[in-house]
């Protein structure tokens, strides 16, 4: 699945447990009728994917979806989603990529030899 937006915010990595578990956390707009601000986190090394980004870029980021049970200890079973972050990658870089760049007007010259006698194929 990917979850296209503007960065709104990229926050620090934090270390949880002995077992040095880390986790970045942001948030993606998206940018449709009604935006959404969809907080996704990435785990371990994923976190240092986030390095070469700021707020405000238009990013695609590709994610998992994650669910887990757990039970409390009075015995009720609750249950929790999170969106899971992998790959992360600029639309900026993508949209020049897709199209060479436009010349400016200027750069065209207006056609002055136009008969529009000669031009006239159209069967009708």
């Amino acid at each position: 699945m990917e979850v296209q937006g503007k960065i709104k915010l990229i926050d620090e990595t934090k270390t949880y447990g002995n077992n040095g578990f880390r986790k970045r956390e942001m948030v993606i707009t998206t940018e449709e009728q009604y935006p959404q601000h969809i907080m996704i986190e990435f785990i371990q090394d994923k976190t240092d994917l986030l390095n070469n980004f700021q707020v405000g870029q238009n990013v695609k980021v590709s994610i998992n979806l994650r669910g887990r049970e757990w039970v409390n200890p009075q015995g009720e079973t609750k249950y929790f989603n999170s969106i899971q972050g992998w790959r992360i990658e600029t639309m900026e870089a993508e949209a020049a990529g897709d199209m060479p760049p436009m010349p400016p007007a200027d750069a065209f010259e207006p056609a002055t030899d136009l008969n529009e006698e000669d031009y006239d194929d159209l069967p009708f």
